[in-house]
């Protein structure tokens, strides 16, 4: 990651956070055993590896806009990280959907590094299935979950992507976007919003639903659930043919009542990928983790682990669309070597005709 301060000024600055917060944890301990200096050691590492998630501001901007789509009278408001100091270069875009309850805010731990790696990243809020289902009567959460789960929001989300996707690209900013380099990206809910996107086709009422946006050329999938209600997840994933990265974690576990998915689903997922032949993906699965450890949350799956695993994604992220768009061959190997203590599977196939 570049920055203005040296590799070992930040380092530097980043033990003395990592002290500070492990000193503040121990004050009340003088204990000096093996399991003691163990702790420390671990929390060092995890409190060095959560300071490493920031990039230098100096890299990257953020500007946020409240777009309005008459045609559905919805709002679709989004978030945008741009690299500071691209010059006049034609720039990727990344778009991404966030899982239900999120919003444009999340995600930032992608969205500010990849920004500050030469990739425009545009975060969509959907309206429906954002944060706004949490607030409320408690006893009314099910209900608001089930809404935002219904057929016609999944349809929403994606036809906000593609409407953030016109309004950027006829804005101020389109000159600067690489018209052949847009890539969707998704979380949970967002992965499904995502895949549609991309190709997938869900039958609904006997009529086939097809959304595919033909600008997007690949997709990041982070814990990708089947679709609710549809058992046949081949048929449904056959036609997508871009390029698709899907990330998970062992312990990848989505669990609300009268619904479970775990780390199986999203292996089904990744091997259902395909228009009836080996297509381009990748498949990475983290160790331990949860279905959260990959939002902005830095305490899920482990106070440790949580901010190796975020950094690892962001890594792979990266690799990822530089082994796509910039020709690095050797990009998504090397992070493999750089994780494999952290890694419990990861293959990556290429396209078979």
């Amino acid at each position: 990651m570049i920055s203005r301060l040296s590799t070992s000024s930040r380092r530097t600055l980043a033990l003395a956070i990592a002290g500070a917060l492990v000193l503040a944890g121990c004050a009340a301990s003088v204990s000096t055993d093996g399991a003691q200096v163990q702790r420390i050691a671990a929390e060092r590492e995890a409190a060095l590896a959560a300071f490493e998630l920031m990039p230098d501001k100096s890299l990257y901007t953020t500007q946020t806009f409240d777009w309005q789509d008459d045609a559905r009278k919805r709002a679709v408001p989004v978030r945008l990280y741009l690299p500071a100091n691209a010059g006049d270069k034609k720039l990727p875009l990344v778009v991404f959907s966030h899982g239900i309850g999120g919003s444009r805010e999340g995600y930032k731990y992608l969205g500010r590094y990849l920004a500050a790696n030469g990739y425009a990243t545009l975060h969509l809020q959907h309206i429906g299935s954002d944060r706004q289902i949490w607030f409320g009567n408690p006893l009314g959460l099910l209900g608001r979950l089930s809404s935002a789960a219904q057929e016609n929001e999944a349809i929403n989300r994606v036809q906000d992507l593609s409407f953030a996707l016109d309004q950027l690209l006829a804005g101020d900013i389109g000159p600067r976007i690489d018209n052949t380099r847009i890539i969707a990206a998704g979380h949970s809910y967002g992965a499904n919003t995502t895949m549609l996107a991309a190709g997938a086709q869900v039958e609904l009422e006997g009529r086939v639903v097809a959304l595919r946006d033909p600008r997007i050329k690949a997709a990041i999938l982070l814990s990708a659930p089947p679709f609710y209600g549809m058992s046949d997840t081949k048929r449904i994933l056959k036609d997508i043919d871009v390029p698709t990265l899907h990330i998970t974690a062992t312990a990848d576990d989505i669990e609300i009542p009268g619904y479970r998915s775990g780390v199986a689903d999203r292996i089904d997922v990744y091997e259902s990928m395909g228009n009836g032949r080996e297509t381009a993906k990748t498949l990475a699965i983290f160790k331990g983790g949860s279905h959260s450890i990959f939002t902005d949350r830095l305490g899920t799956g482990g106070v440790e682990l949580n901010p190796k695993v975020k950094l690892a994604t962001r890594d792979l992220a990266l690799a990822f669309l530089n082994g796509v768009f910039a020709g690095d061959s050797d990009a998504m190997g090397k992070w493999q070597e750089r994780n494999t203590a952290l890694i419990d599977r990861f293959e990556s196939r290429v396209a078979r005709q």
